[in-house]
């Protein structure tokens, strides 16, 4: 058996050993000797470790590391004294970090759409194995919620947004390799932490509190989801995903990677007319029609709580209720 590649040795780093795909794509975005600093990254070290260890010239470093950050293939970290960087750790920030990397060919974004058709899906096995508890969740769109509850900040993405210190979006990673939906491409913003990074690597544009509205209010005209990481404290990014391109749907089990909201659709028979307008909007086919006179009826089990069905409705026959309590999500 030939020895492995380098680029097959940081494909195994990223959790992907036997990925036939993957080493392609680090391949067209670092060459080897930048990948002997990514390899070195984690823990995280300065330039001068890095230097003092690979033997290559201080300032010879310092371009890679600010190339690699560049390119999404590191990240810095600021806290006390000279900046310290680590490397990209798993497949799906690879995934994002590397595809709106600026300088991005066809042919690269090419490749990840060859990686997300062939080998995501059997990734998603393993991200089954070992995953604790769902890494994203969903918050409901701005409709009309009846709760028992006050509407928690957590749960409200106009206040998340509102409370936030800066903004920033960036095009849709999903939609920039895939895009068959036709959906908006500029609509993942991004919060606080993930603006500065955005904004310090030039993958995004810094955008109002006013913009950032309007591009949700845009987003559930369209049918797309709101999804955040699975925190109490939004300092990331608020994702708005599509049912064709987005990389959850191509999981095995894309229900054990998303946290429902705390609420679910509640459709009135007495009020729904049969128009099916919101059997389109369902993503996750939570939506069935039954009787003799085809009413919609919610499928529980399969609901996310998301409420882009209520979006559409003519006779505001659907409502979003709450049906679990407020849980401690970790800060």
């Amino acid at each position: 058996m030939p020895d492995s590649t380098p680029y097959q040795e940081f494909s195994k780093m990223l959790g992907a050993p036997d990925s036939k795909v993957l080493p392609r794509i680090i391949e067209k975005i670092a060459d080897e000797t930048e990948l002997k600093i990514l390899m070195l990254a984690f823990p995280p070290a300065t330039v001068s470790e890095f230097s003092e260890k690979t033997g290559i010239p201080r300032e010879e470093v310092q371009g890679m590391v600010k190339n690699l950050f560049h390119k999404g293939l590191l990240f810095s970290s600021k806290k006390e004294g000279e900046p310290r960087y680590y490397r990209v750790k798993s497949v799906p920030q690879f995934h994002d970090s590397s595809i709106l990397w600026p300088e991005a060919t066809k042919e690269f974004h090419a490749l990840w759409k060859e990686y997300t058709d062939k080998e995501w899906a059997d990734f998603g096995k393993v991200i089954d194995a070992f995953l604790q508890k769902p890494a994203v969740r969903v918050i409901p769109v701005g409709a009309t919620i009846e709760s028992k509850a006050k509407v928690l900040a957590l749960d409200d993405v106009r206040e998340i947004v509102k409370q936030a210190r800066k903004l920033a979006v960036t095009p849709c990673t999903c939609r920039v390799v895939d895009g068959k939906c036709g959906k908006p491409v500029e609509v993942c913003i991004q919060v606080n932490r993930a603006a500065d990074y955005a904004l310090e690597r030039g993958t995004g544009r810094g955008i109002t509190q006013e913009e950032a509205l309007h591009i949700l209010h845009s987003a559930e005209k369209e049918g797309l989801i709101h999804v955040v990481d699975n925190r109490q404290k939004v300092d990331h990014i608020i994702c708005n995903c599509c049912r064709d391109c987005c990389i959850l749907q191509r999981l095995p089990n894309p229900h054990k990677f998303l946290d429902p909201s705390r609420f679910q659709a509640f459709i009135s028979t007495e009020e729904c007319i049969g128009c099916q307008a919101c059997l389109d909007r369902c993503m996750f086919g939570a939506i069935r029609m039954e009787g003799d006179e085809p009413k919609a009826r919610v499928v529980a089990e399969r609901c996310v709580g998301c409420g882009v069905c209520t979006i559409t409705c003519p006779t505001e026959a659907i409502a979003m209720k709450e049906v679990r309590p407020p849980e401690v999500i970790p800060e």
